[in-house]
């Protein structure tokens, strides 16, 4: 088992999704779009914080809840995305690349 919370796969691929949705919301329309992307960036922090709550908590059955937390803010995520991409926000190379970290996790 994984000493740290960094140690986990799944923290990592959370981490790389907060920092690819970071990047492409810093600049262009989507700069702009306050309320996309500030839901956007709070659901991506939101997966590694729960991932991260539920590894230090106390018991199983608070990590498995924590998880799925962190499965809900994956699954806004995605939803998210397809409104910045439909909004040309993000080309279908962006959405598919974050889209598919954001899917890993839910896995």
């Amino acid at each position: 088992m994984a000493e740290n919370v960094e140690d986990l796969p799944v923290w990592q691929t959370a981490r790389a999704l907060a920092n690819a949705v970071y990047e492409h919301t810093r600049t262009g329309a989507f700069s702009k779009d306050f309320g996309l992307r500030d839901q956007i960036q709070r659901a991506a922090v939101s997966i590694m914080s729960n991932i991260a709550e539920g590894f230090e908590s106390r018991t199983q059955s608070q990590f498995i809840h924590y998880l799925g937390q962190a499965k809900a803010s994956a699954g806004e995520v995605r939803c998210q995305l397809h409104v910045a991409k439909a909004l040309g926000y993000i080309d279908q190379d962006t959405f598919e690349e974050v889209s598919d970290d954001a899917e890993k996790i839910t896995r």
